[in-house]
């Protein structure tokens, strides 16, 4: 979500916001969410919805601020989502809304993923960890296309993701691959 602030704030002076501008800029990035909103009922330490003001930029007359919103829960995504677009208003922002990841609720009793602990189990000889975390997932928005459908998130080991210091584990790779095609296997594929 985009949040755009292009008041008449620039001083023809200066070249510099107005002092009013700048107070405007400073109470919103105060109002606006950013960190944990809510934590989930289900599923102990675990962030059910979160706001990120990930992008503060000033383009030319405006000042721009990039939020991202995830839940696991459709209505809390909504619920933030509009809070933002309340402050905004209240601000005198624009709002531009795009992007983003559906809400994807974990299903702990899922039986997808009981098989495929089974499968794990089976081929490597111990209990898969299982976590839910909280991070836009391509499983959120194919599962708001097939609704119902039952989904699961594996991949090989990442460290430091979305930095400079992202590094891949290879050996986690085939062991990833080997777990697939077992339980393509299981289901007689």
């Amino acid at each position: 979500m985009a949040l755009t602030l292009a008041e008449e704030g620039i001083d023809e002076k200066t070249g510099l916001f107005t002092k009013e501008c700048t107070d405007t800029a400073i109470d919103l990035m105060l109002a606006l969410p950013h960190g944990v909103w809510e934590m989930s009922a289900d599923l102990k330490d675990h962030v059910e919805t979160s706001n990120n003001l990930a992008i503060v930029d000033i383009k030319g007359d405006a000042f721009h601020i990039l939020s991202s919103q995830r839940s696991s829960v459709m209505s809390r995504l909504s619920a933030i989502t509009a809070q933002i677009h309340a402050i905004a208003a209240l601000a005198g922002a624009e709002v531009e809304t795009g992007g983003g990841y559906p809400a994807w609720q974990p299903d702990m009793e899922s039986p997808l993923l009981k098989r495929c602990k089974e499968v794990y189990q089976r081929l490597f000889g111990k209990e898969p960890m299982v976590e839910v975390i909280h991070a836009g997932l391509e499983c959120g928005i194919i599962g708001s296309k097939y609704e119902g459908m039952d989904a699961i998130s594996v991949g090989p080991t990442i460290e430091n993701p979305h930095s400079p210091d992202e590094r891949l584990y290879i050996p986690s790779v085939a062991k990833v691959l080997d777990f697939l095609a077992e339980l393509l296997r299981s289901y007689g594929a």
